[in-house]
């Protein structure tokens, strides 16, 4: 169980560090602004591929921080213990 644990919370940290980092630079419009990280991505006509790939990539890595967590901490988890009931029950 330690062992799925460090990999959510891996997954977790890294993730969500690049998300943070991306959101920083796209969802920030000022740092005296009571709205950072969670303001809307306005790129304009000025946007580049980058900045397109910026974007699409923050949001992988936020949805990868949710799924990838509740994956490890959660799902996989359940899913032993369910066989290891099922395995009793067989016995």
């Amino acid at each position: 169980m330690a062992d799925e644990f460090i990999k959510g919370l891996g997954i977790f940290t890294a993730a969500g560090l690049g998300w943070m980092i991306l959101a920083g630079w796209y969802r920030t419009p000022s740092f005296e602004s009571q709205e950072q990280l969670v303001s809307p991505v306005s790129l304009g006509d000025s946007a580049t591929m980058f900045d397109t790939l910026g974007v699409m990539l923050m949001d992988a890595f936020f949805w990868f921080t949710i799924i990838g967590a509740l994956t490890f901490w959660v799902v996989i988890p359940v899913i032993r213990q369910a066989r290891e009931k099922l395995q009793e029950r067989a016995q």
